[in-house]
């Protein structure tokens, strides 16, 4: 048994001809062959070069054969399963089934100033708790939702966090590295009974640091599936066009494939998009952009081509600084095409900016559009029960109605999607009931999930050995003067 999801059952968006889809490929395979990858690992560069790779020592650069990376590619399962600590809601990634997960802040906001804010670690924990109660949060991120927690150190923080998941949400979730904590992350998450994703992450252009070739191999070892990502600017660290850039970053991602094939062949992988365009005005990330929407949408169908699960983790991350239109339209607009084009999963909720801010609040609001997407991908049934051809013959003209047919009330829940927090009273019922805003109604969901829903608990013993683990990694980075 697993998570619902959404099933795509719309033609898939295509944004690329055949011939675009080819070029792109022949051009990531010819990145790979010339350019190559760096990788900071002695013990990956001689995997690489067993492999038939050239390697040359003093620069840690790899080049690939393109038969070598095509066989990587075929090596990786069409679909997987991740565990949380409930099956029912276990997640298969891969064929038509979209699923959402939330985005990620450094601190929380203000709600009357809009800025930033380090968050407690009740906080922290009412911030898990309430995505276990969203039911269109299928996945849990890393670092959820704050990469500050007000008295953690920052090399404490990814455990600190994994705990807070582990306790506060039965959803599947990922695993993050710094200064080697993936050896206790999976520790706990061994404790906890679950198999999460692990992350590989490149950092742009062309390179796998040590730490991210230390993690795959721990990861892989641990028996997880892995995650790779990559991070670019386009204009920055990738270059500025569509095209350019997703070259850049899929041979990022082929050559953390080959890697993690060639750790254990069959390895299920996903990947991720985190490509944003530069602002040229001040060289930012432009959050929220249409470069995102483009860049996503290529992605995915790439990568449907490839049978690889893929992840659109750009559309959680907008540019406005506030719960607003601009918000929810920038969302949007990068969320849907993804989704039509071929996404496993879509990152949508919590982001107020960027990766700077979150809230529980916008979570909230963000649920509605995910619901709203997934069901625009599950598209329209036509069958003989839905064209209705003797109902509509039997109401026939005025004064015929459909309103009290069985009908009528068998269908209408399947066909519209109903929001939990949106406004849609009458103007008397809006006035009447205190013309509420969508962002007040979200703060009273927030208020009922915080005071009525309970996630049960790990087992005293689970529990005993998590804070066991905390406290050997405290001590460990204590010991090597990171605390």
């Amino acid at each position: 048994m697993v998570a619902r999801g959404y099933t795509r059952r719309c033609q898939p968006l295509r944004l690329l001809a055949a011939e675009q889809v080819e070029a792109i490929h022949r051009g990531t395979l010819h990145v790979l062959e010339t350019a190559g990858a760096r990788f900071d690992s002695k013990r990956a560069l001689d995997l690489f070069r067993d492999a038939g790779c050239e390697v040359i020592e003093d620069e840690g650069r790899v080049r690939f054969p393109p038969g070598l990376v095509e066989a990587c590619l075929e090596k990786c399962p069409s679909s997987f399963v991740v565990n949380g600590r409930d099956p029912r809601q276990d997640v298969r990634f891969g064929g038509n089934t979209v699923y959402f997960y939330n985005s990620v802040g450094m601190r929380t906001v203000d709600l009357e100033t809009w800025e930033p804010r380090t968050p407690t670690l009740e906080e922290q924990n009412d911030g898990v708790r309430i995505l276990d109660a969203l039911e269109n949060v299928h996945f849990v991120n890393s670092y959820t939702p704050y990469m500050e927690i007000e008295g953690v150190p920052h090399c404490m923080m990814l455990l600190q966090s994994l705990a807070s998941r582990l306790r506060h949400t039965l959803k599947p979730t990922l695993l993050g590295y710094l200064r080697d904590s993936e050896v206790f992350a999976i520790e706990m998450a061994k404790a906890a009974g679950i198999r999460p994703l692990g992350m590989v992450a490149a950092s742009p252009p062309l390179t796998f640091y040590p730490d991210a070739c230390q993690a795959a191999f721990r990861f892989v070892e641990a028996g997880f599936p892995i995650w790779v990502s990559g991070g670019a600017v386009a204009g920055g660290t990738a270059p500025a066009t569509v095209a350019g850039s997703t070259v850049s970053n899929n041979a990022e991602l082929m050559a953390g494939i080959v890697l993690v094939q060639l750790i254990r062949p069959g390895t299920p992988v996903m990947v991720s998009d985190f490509v944003f365009p530069m602002n040229m005005r001040n060289g930012n990330p432009s959050f929220g952009a249409l470069g995102c929407a483009l860049h996503g949408a290529v992605f995915c169908q790439m990568w449907r081509e490839y049978g690889v699960p893929a992840v659109e983790s750009l559309s959680g991350y907008p540019s406005s600084k506030k719960m607003d239109i601009q918000s929810g339209y920038e969302k949007a607009s990068i969320a849907l095409p993804s989704a039509l084009a071929g996404a496993s999963l879509v990152s949508m909720h919590g982001g107020v900016h960027g990766e700077l801010t979150y809230h529980p609040i916008q979570s909230v609001v963000d649920d509605d559009l995910a619901g709203l997407i997934g069901r625009l991908v599950e598209s329209v049934e036509v069958s003989p029960d839905t064209l209705a051809l003797d109902l509509i013959t039997e109401v026939g003209p005025i004064p015929g109605t459909f309103i009290d047919r069985p009908h009528t009330r068998q269908w209408w829940r399947k066909e519209q999607f109903v929001p939990k927090v949106a406004d849609r009273l009458t103007y008397p019922e809006w006035i009447e009931q205190g013309k509420k805003s969508a962002l007040e109604l979200a703060r009273e969901r927030v208020d009922e999930i915080l005071s009525g829903h309970h996630v049960p608990p790990l087992s005293e013993d689970q529990d005993e050995e998590i804070e066991h683990i905390l406290q050997t990694a405290r001590e460990h980075y204590r010991d090597r003067g990171d605390m």
